[in-house]
């Protein structure tokens, strides 16, 4: 797999990124200190997702969700999860702002596939594979498309046609779109599980439930 060319994508990133942060920092600061009451400690989520290539980088977020556990020390679902300050974060997508340091630090592009998880790597195919070949993104064409409300399959083939079909003013164009669907909270919903939209058993949970059918396995957190 190579890289695929996006000449002026690196200059557009960065002409928008650094106004942004410097216009939201105040609103950045506020997200912190609501998470930092509702939530607790630690403020920022991080995690390895695979960036240019399958290359692992840390992914920032504002945390949303607790650590609760139940009784057999398995977390409790996401919805138990996930208090209102999480709720509201997730909905105005205020959780993704700290990711505007991973577009300074050239890990990511305002616009892209977005990142999945490490452990899904060896299970897409060739084609699928593609969606690596261009730096992930905070949004993307798979997102206004549906947001966090489709299914694994239609979203990697709408980042493999954000792929095929790249130019700056396409990428204009789905900034623009997201802008609209966050201030609409549109195509957004905090109860579903990865079980509900991996339906070609990319999640290990996934592929779990698929061996034995008729079995109740805990799911983790959605990758959004």
């Amino acid at each position: 797999m190579k890289q695929r060319p996006q000449t002026g994508k690196r200059v557009f990133d960065l002409a928008l990124t650094l106004p942004a942060l410097v216009f939201l920092w105040p609103l950045m600061l506020l997200s912190a200190f609501f998470v930092a009451i509702g939530l607790g400690r630690p403020i920022l989520f991080r995690q390895q997702r695979p960036g240019l290539l399958g290359k692992p980088f840390t992914v920032v977020k504002f945390r949303t969700m607790t650590d609760a556990r139940n009784a057999d020390g398995k977390l409790k679902s996401d919805s138990e999860r996930t208090p209102l300050i999480g709720r509201l974060l997730r909905l105005a997508s205020l959780d993704e702002l700290p990711q505007l340091w991973n577009v300074v630090r050239g890990e990511m592009s305002l616009v892209g596939p977005r990142p999945l998880l490490m452990e899904y790597l060896p299970h897409y195919s060739t084609e699928q594979n593609r969606r690596h070949s261009v730096l992930p993104g905070i949004t993307g064409w798979a997102q206004i498309n549906g947001r966090n409300l489709t299914r694994f399959s239609e979203r990697l083939r709408l980042d493999l046609w954000y792929v095929d079909h790249w130019t700056l003013w396409l990428d204009v164009k789905i900034l623009a779109r997201t802008l609209f669907k966050v201030l609409r909270s549109s195509g957004v919903s905090l109860e579903r599980s990865v079980a509900e939209i991996d339906d070609i058993g990319l999640h290990p949970d996934t592929r779990k439930k698929a061996e034995h059918p008729g079995t109740d396995l805990p799911f983790a957190p959605p990758s959004k």
